[in-house]
């Protein structure tokens, strides 16, 4: 049996996932991390059928329950510090939060070996945006041009998301595009180019309507290849790959990044 706990657990990603882990025969809810929900029972709180409390911080959680995974998705500022937590008090952890950097992975990967435990992150646990991940990768090996536009809706604060910038780092570990415009050829603010993660362009919008939409194009003399995940309102779609994450983060020590390290076992970024 998989003990969970769940930082997050009265967010938006939760509902699903905390019923799926309920309905599983290898997974039980030990504990869930929530300031506005603190002190009351799962059941309370969530409904879940796992018997444990909502506590106001991870150590906190950690402390009080038997705790074998942490699944974090809060925001881009408590991410660190509770991943950091559980990684010191030696229990895995998969990360659906973004925020985090290249740099902070680093330190993460480096005290995940320190401490023997696994990390998995992605910046989105769809099977569809692992699968858009996999396929730009292998566009990217043979296609020399490529930018990426980030969607989110207007609540959403951290630009990019990470899942754009998740795919930016894959794509750079395998090479950067060819600038089409060199930025110091251009007329005019160099900002409306978007940014510049690990050698891709990235554009970020934020409007209302849209969840967490990821756009790569790829063009060449005469064509394009347009890729695009394009999810509901809903967060159902991250329901199997977070338990995928979940049974399966024990298996290797250190961080690994974006679920098509689980199913096409792409090469990791940390």
């Amino acid at each position: 049996m998989i003990n969970v706990c769940f930082a997050g657990i009265t967010g938006w990603t939760a509902p699903p996932i905390v019923s799926a882990i309920d309905r599983a025969e290898d997974l039980v809810l030990t504990a869930g991390v929530s300031r506005s929900a603190a002190g009351s029972a799962l059941a309370d709180a969530v409904g879940s059928s796992g018997g444990g409390s909502v506590h106001d911080s991870v150590a906190a959680a950690l402390q009080a329950a038997s705790v074998d995974v942490l699944v974090d998705f809060t925001s881009a500022a408590a991410v660190r510090a509770n991943v950091l937590t559980a990684v010191r008090a030696g229990v895995h952890v998969v990360v659906g939060s973004s925020g985090l950097t290249a740099s902070d992975y680093a330190e993460i990967d480096w005290l995940a070996h320190e401490h023997s435990v696994g990390v998995i992150a992605a910046g989105n646990f769809s099977v569809m945006a692992a699968v858009l991940r996999h396929a730009a990768t292998m566009a990217a090996e043979h296609l020399n041009h490529w930018e990426i536009i980030d969607y989110a809706g207007d609540t959403k604060p951290d630009v990019p998301s990470g899942t754009s910038r998740e795919l930016a780092e894959t794509l750079g570990a395998i090479r950067a595009p060819e600038p089409a415009v060199p930025l110091g050829d251009l007329h005019g603010p160099v900002e409306a180019r978007g940014t510049e993660v690990a050698g891709s362009r990235i554009h970020s919008i934020r409007l209302p309507s849209f969840v967490v939409t990821t756009e790569i194009v790829f063009a060449g003399p005469g064509e394009r290849l347009v890729m695009r995940h394009d999810p509901g309102t809903d967060p159902d779609p991250y329901v199997a790959g977070t338990l995928l994450a979940v049974r399966r983060v024990n298996e290797r020590v250190g961080v690994r990044r974006g679920l098509d390290s689980l199913l096409f076992g792409h090469r990791d970024q940390r």
